[in-house]
Parts: C-alpha cells; structure tokens; sequence
C-alpha cells in the first residue's frame, strides 16, 4: 500500500544492513511518520507490548523477526534452548493474538530439526520468518478476492433498488453515490495491522481499486483511537470514502439504513467460529444482528486456534494499563503531539483490549481460502485438514 504515492509494507529488512529489522511506529500516526530501527529482543519486546505494531498478522511476523534478530547474537552453545527461550519472552508481550505464538513456534520446531551448524540455523529462521511475512501478505489478497465477491453482490442490489443520491449518508460525508456499498469496520484490521493489504479491508481496497463504489464508517476505537488514528489514515492515503464516527454511533446508523455490511478482523477465532477481537466489536455484531445487516469476519487461516473451543471460557482476554483509558493523546495548536488527562486523576479505569462474539453473530468467515459460516464444519469444509 501508499503513504504520499510511496509503496510500503508494515516490517521490513533494513537494506544496507539486514541485522536490523525496520518497522513503521505506529504510535505517532496519523500526524507523524516514524521509522524505527529494531536491533535487540528487547527492542522486539517494547514494540509489540508497547504497540508501535499491533495487529494479529503484523505481531506474527515482528514476532518471527524478533527470533531471528535474538539469533544474531547466540552462539552455537546452547542455541536451541536459547531460542526457545526467546521465544517465552516473545509470548509474553501480548496473549491474546494467536499469530504471535504460531510465528514463534513454527520457528522453533524448525530450529529443532535442523541439523546444521549456527550459520545454517540463522539461515533457517530468517528463512522462515519471510516465508510467515509472505505467507500473510497472500492470504491478505486472497481475502480481498473473496470479500471483494460480497461486497459485489450489495453494489449490484443496491443499484438495483436505490436511486442516484445521497439520502443514505449525512450532509458531512463525501459526496458518494446512493448506491455506494456502505461498510462499517471497527478498529484497524487494515495493511497497518498487517503486512501488506489488511484483512477486513482487503476487500473494501480490492472493490475501490476496481471502480465500484464504497463508503467506509470508520469506528474511532476508544481507547487508543485505532481506527481514528491508523484507519481514516490508510484509507486517506489511498483515496477511500470514509467517516469516522464515534464507537456508539454504529448501532443508529443501522436502524437507518445507513449500513449495508459489517466488516471486521479477529485476533483469535475458534474452531468453532467464535471470535476474540478488539474491544467493541461484540455490540457492532449485536447490532447488527437486530438490523438483519451482514456481520463479516476477515479471518486469516493463521488467526485460528484449533485448539479452542469455547471463545467466552477459552480465549485469553488482555487487560491493559489504564492510563490508555484516562488519557489521550493529539495534536494541539501549536502542531505538537501532546498528551491530556481525560477523567478525575483519582477514578479507576478498567481496560479491557478484547471482547468475543459468538459464532452465532457472526454471518460469516472471509478466509484465503473461500467465505464459509463460522461453525466447526464450515471452517473444516475448506481446512479439512485439521478434522
């Protein structure tokens, strides 16, 4: 994707030295563009717990980095039980994101079964974390096939059955066509929070990108202003429609009409279809499970923990520090990025990162490999092998 007409990914090798891993801080945007240099685990450590990434897909491969930038400076002594013990402190940054672990954990089963010296171990796990970053930038276009077909499917009912106006939107949106699809996200589930492309608006670039009309309801995403901040950015950056609107406006905008479909990402989902993400997203499925309007989950094969069952009772829910809560940050008058007290110094805050919605909101999973329901035998239709 573009940031003033110039091609990015999330993560990247520094090109005139690769010991160094370069990422885009995502904590100063929208207002500032910051490159950082990672060069220790412990800069691996801040950066996901810190969130100058964040994002399921993108803490996966920061994640396999990490290792091979740990490696760097293990001797071949004990290398294996180093490694793994990387890999714990890794881990430990973030819980609730299964990319995280499946990135550290595919490194380290490699790791064990190679035979060959230092070098060839080096060579194995930088191998390794390329293939987990390419991996995701291809499920990531594959779900902007597949959801691109979706939204489709509304443009064509809505020309069909809407006249040329903007009766469906508010005097301050851009002027779109009535028959715009329009898409309401919540949080970043964009190519920030991933590689390349995003996952829940892998489709929305994909239809924009081949002339078909939308419209995006950018959700703020109290409390760090995900979607405010990083997804009003990128879809900005590459010329979206877009509004955005604070949390609780979403459930009205659907009693009127102003939603055709819901699109959001996911950070862990169940066998079962159950579905652990950013804080909010349950009251946007039950919304728009009162309106009759479609709820989509982007979900790469690499967000799905086969391992669960039971999403309520099963997946980790992060608890953050609550100063994200009781302050916020922005730019003021005088173009400096500062930060402001929001409650009593005194009140308490409880911040919960994570929600999770049941499977039964959820009209359906946009995975690489096809749209299926978010049941246990939707899912094994297209991974029959993990039956």
């Amino acid at each position: 994707m573009k940031i003033n007409n110039q091609a990015y990914r999330t993560i990247w090798l520094k090109k005139d030295d690769p010991s160094i891993v370069q990422i885009i801080d995502q904590r100063h945007l929208p207002h500032r563009f910051v490159i950082e240099d990672l060069r220790t685990l412990e800069d691996f450590e801040t950066a996901i717990r810190d969130m100058h990434v964040r994002g399921a897909p993108l803490i996966g491969s920061t994640a396999a980095y990490g290792m091979y930038t740990a490696a760097l400076h293990f001797s071949e002594n004990k290398f294996y039980e180093k490694i793994k013990e990387a890999g714990a402190r890794l881990k430990a940054t973030r819980p609730t994101a299964v990319n995280l672990a499946y990135a550290v954990d595919q490194i380290i089963f490699k790791i064990k079964n190679e035979s060959g010296g230092r070098e060839e171990k080096l060579k194995t796990i930088l191998q390794t974390a390329h293939d987990i970053t390419e991996e995701s930038v291809e499920h990531c276009r594959l779900i902007g096939e597949h959801g691109l077909k979706l939204i489709e499917e509304i443009h064509l009912r809505n020309t069909a059955s809407r006249p040329p106006s903007t009766v469906h939107l508010l005097p301050s949106t851009p002027e779109v066509s009535g028959q715009a699809v329009n898409i309401l996200t919540h949080c970043n589930a964009g190519w920030l929070a991933c590689i390349d492309h995003g996952t829940a608006t892998a489709p929305i670039y994909a239809a924009h990108d081949k002339g078909i009309p939308v419209h995006v309801w950018v959700d703020e995403t109290r409390p760090r202003n995900q979607g405010a901040r990083i997804t009003a950015f990128e879809l900005k950056e590459h010329g979206v429609p877009h509004t955005v609107i604070t949390d609780n406006a979403g459930g009205h905008l659907m009693q009127h009409g102003m939603v055709d479909m819901v699109i959001v990402g996911t950070d862990r989902t169940t066998r079962t279809g159950d579905v652990g993400n950013k804080i909010g997203t349950y009251l946007k499925a039950l919304a728009a499970h009162d309106n009759g309007i479609p709820f989509y989950i982007g979900a790469p094969s690499s967000s799905i923990d086969w391992s669960l069952r039971d999403g309520l009772k099963e997946i980790p829910i992060e608890m953050r520090n609550e100063n994200e809560v009781k302050k916020i940050r922005g730019l003021n008058e005088d173009g400096k990025v500062v930060e402001v007290l929001l409650t009593p110094k005194e009140s308490p805050a409880a911040n919960y990162a994570f929600d999770v919605t049941p499977a039964r909101l959820v009209t359906g999973l946009i995975t690489e490999r096809g749209v299926c329901a978010a049941s246990e035998e939707g899912l094994l239709e297209l991974f029959p092998e993990h039956r």
